[in-house]
Formats: structure tokens, C-alpha cells, sequence
């Protein structure tokens, strides 16, 4: 081997090692907010919305990609539940990795697709919905849970974007807004089937400050709803064109009465 090959070699080894250290350290800093009281809170909150939507969605094949620190399938009645991380190494369970702007399914041969938090993370949210709706079925549902920039959430990514350079998770993602994603989901062929909101009390670090504000969230579903830190979407995939069949359940009437008519006469009848 000569001296060209062996600097190249350890180049692509220095490359590699360096990236396997930023990916273990996004790793670390992932966890460790979410092991934070605003990080448990938010699981909390979330995990509830997610086990009452999936319970009564059916087909044979769900995928939950991202978010790995919660089994947002584990409430599910689909038979095939897969997790898919962008992280290789991570100290949860996942039965692939890939990136969520290409993702390595068939077309239509998704029942349900859960994207927690992916969208503000994504480098392109508008591919990662097409390819969304690229490996959904016909009317199966999209599942999108995001932070919320109209909050107290929003004004912290803001407030930290001014103040830090070294941005932390989840600080560090774009925050799209509800509207701007209802009319994204739209041109995908998406019907937003319901829109939850949650996470009203804002993302205090100390827990005493977070015990103190915990009747924001009484507070915010009866009054300000928008303002919560979280939207939760349920949508569904429409083709154009297509036409249900359903079964027919009218009952088909009978043409001629079951009536026994007697062949001959009785004769005490003439009397």
C-alpha cells in the first residue's frame, strides 16, 4: 500500500470516527432532555394522545419513526409494528435506520405512519411528507405530533436563537406552524381527520417551577387551546378518483308470497 492510499484510509477513518462521536453526542443530549422534568412532561402528555388515537386505527402494517425514548405503538391493534430511528447506535430498541426523507418502504404499503417531532428536525419537511404520502395506503393515517411556535415553547426556541449559539434539543429545530402544516398536508392529499393541542404549562427546567404553573393546563384547554406548546394531527390519505365499495345491506324483496293455495274444494265447505 502506498504513502497515498494510507493517508486517504486514515482521512475516511478520521472522518468516521469523528462522525460516530457527533451522532453519540446527539444521542446523549436527546436523552438527557427528555429525561428533564419539561422532557417527561411532554412524553407524558404526548404517549396519552398518541394510545387513544391508535387504538381504533386498523390494517396490517404501522411504522413509528423517531422518538424512541416512547412506544407510541404500544397501544395498537395493527399486527406489524415497526420503529425506525435515524440513529444506528442508540440505547433504545429500533428495527431499522434510515433517514425520514427517504424512507425504504414500497409504495402504499403503510397502514400508519407516526412522525413525533420530525418534521422541525427534518433538513426537508416538505420531502419527508411526500414520502409520507408516497408509502401511505389509501385512506390510511398520518400521525404528526410538533411543537407549537405560537407558545411559551416557541418564545424559548426564539428567546434562545438570540442569546446562545450552541443551540440544544429540541431548542434547535424550525418550528412550523399549524396552519402552514394543515395547508402542506393538504397538497399531499392529506384530510385532517382531528387536531389536538397539549402541553400548556410552559418548559420550566426546575420542577418546583412546573408544580407551581401545573393549572396552566386546566386553564388552556378551556381557554386558550391555541397557545398550547404541542399540536397532535390526525390525517388521512385521499386519492382522487377513488370510489369505496361497501357492502350492500338492503334486504331484497321477495316477488312472489309464500302462500299454500288448496287444489280442491272441500265439500263441507258447500254446505
Amino acid at each position: 500500500m502506498n504513502d497515498e492510499a494510507t493517508v486517504n484510509l486514515d482521512c475516511i477513518m478520521n472522518t468516521s470516527s469523528n462522525f460516530n462521536q457527533e451522532r453519540s453526542s446527539q444521542v446523549d443530549l436527546h436523552q438527557a432532555w427528555f429525561n428533564s422534568t419539561a422532557g417527561q412532561y411532554l412524553q407524558a402528555k404526548e404517549q396519552a394522545l398518541y394510545d387513544q388515537a391508535v387504538f381504533d386505527l386498523f390494517g396490517f402494517n404501522a411504522v413509528q419513526m423517531g422518538c424512541m425514548q416512547m412506544d407510541l405503538l404500544r397501544n395498537s391493534r395493527i399486527p406489524n409494528r415497526y420503529k425506525a430511528s435515524e440513529f444506528s447506535e442508540i440505547p433504545f430498541k429500533s428495527h431499522l435506520s434510515c433517514c425520514d426523507d427517504f424512507l425504504p418502504f414500497a409504495e402504499m404499503s403503510l397502514d400508519l405512519l407516526l412522525l413525533p417531532h420530525r418534521l422541525e428536525f427534518s433538513e426537508r419537511p416538505h420531502q419527508t411528507l411526500r414520502e409520507a404520502a408516497r408509502v401511505m395506503m389509501p385512506e390510511g393515517h398520518l400521525l404528526i405530533s410538533g411543537f407549537n411556535p405560537l407558545s411559551a415553547w416557541g418564545a424559548k426556541t426564539r428567546l434562545n436563537n438570540l442569546l446562545s449559539k450552541n443551540q440544544a434539543y429540541p431548542w434547535s429545530g424550525k418550528f412550523i406552524g399549524l396552519a402552514r402544516l394543515k395547508d402542506w398536508l393538504a397538497l399531499m392529499g392529506f384530510e385532517i381527520v382531528s387536531v389536538e393541542m397539549c402541553c400548556h404549562v410552559p418548559p420550566f427546567d426546575q420542577a418546583t417551577w412546573h408544580k407551581h404553573t401545573a393549572f396552566m393546563d386546566w386553564l388552556g384547554e378551556r381557554c386558550c387551546t391555541r397557545l398550547a406548546g404541542v399540536y397532535f394531527i390526525v390525517a388521512k390519505k385521499r386519492v382522487a378518483g377513488m370510489t369505496l365499495i361497501k357492502p350492500i345491506w338492503k334486504m331484497i324483496p321477495i316477488t312472489s308470497p309464500l302462500i299454500v293455495r288448496p287444489t280442491q274444494s272441500n265439500p263441507t265447505q258447500k254446505k
